[in-house]
């Protein structure tokens, strides 16, 4: 009950101003004064999830979460694993940081033939622009996080006789969950919508290919209807990995 409490006392304002929001919309559509193949009347896009739930949204969404999965997956096993080398290493951080930076100022549009090209228009083009998309948080809130530590810290471990692992574990990673963990939260939305736009690029299923059917036949009702469903799931994602947070950082503490 606190929890609930909590959460009405936090979000409640939001909550009541999106359904006045959709209301007003609702209104203006219904009336005519907004044509509805510009923006769809919020009971539309209901019905239009319910009706095509099981034999479009339904298949198309499964195939986004494949993409989303293993994409995020490949991005929070790597990027850590970049990130904690940079930080033991200074060439590989002299080398691999400027590339990881570089990374996203390429346009994602300039780089997805050359992903059709090596992977064709199978599942391993949609993961590599997640890929892409969701990498640079993880790697520079991890390594971040790793370095943020105060050395007044590591010199007092030293001279107790602590070994760089044990400094590393008990000191370093426990310094660096809260801007892991900041880094993590926007890269599980990123995936998201990297696996959304490799499918816009060029697939033959999911929601992002979805959505651009529908553009292309002018049916805004499926277009909106295709981005509650991922606002949704963008929403469930972001709670997850707050709760994944919580749960981490407070048992870490608990631990020690």
């Amino acid at each position: 009950m606190k929890q609930i409490k909590k959460w009405l006392q936090t979000y409640s304002l939001f909550c009541l101003f999106t359904i006045i929001l959709l209301v007003i919309v609702e209104v203006l559509v219904r009336k005519g004064i907004v044509p509805n193949f510009i923006i769809p009347a919020p009971t539309g896009v209901v019905r239009t999830i319910v009706e095509n739930w099981k034999p479009l949204l339904l298949e198309h969404l499964s195939v986004t979460m494949l993409e989303f999965l293993i994409g995020f997956a490949i991005t929070v096993i790597g990027g850590i694993a970049l990130a904690v080398s940079m930080f033991f290493s200074k060439i590989v951080e002299k080398i691999v940081y400027p590339a990881v930076v570089i990374s996203q100022m390429i346009p994602i549009i300039a780089l997805s033939p050359i992903f059709v090209m090596w992977f064709g228009y199978s599942i391993w083009s949609k993961v590599a622009v997640t890929v892409l998309i969701s990498f640079f948080p993880i790697v520079v809130s991890t390594y971040d996080g790793l370095k943020s530590c105060d050395k007044e810290y590591v010199e007092l471990l030293h001279s107790m006789g602590a070994t760089r692992f044990q400094i590393f574990k008990k000191l370093h990673i426990p310094m660096a969950l809260p801007s892991f963990f900041s880094g993590f939260k926007l890269a599980i939305v990123f995936a998201l919508v990297g696996a959304t736009i490799g499918e816009w690029l060029g697939a033959s299923k999911g929601l992002g290919y979805y959505s651009r059917r529908m553009s292309g036949n002018l049916n805004a009702e499926g277009v909106f209807a295709a981005i509650t469903i991922l606002t949704i799931l963008g929403i469930l994602l972001f709670a997850l990995a707050s709760w994944l947070e919580k749960r981490t950082i407070y048992k870490w503490k608990d631990t020690d």
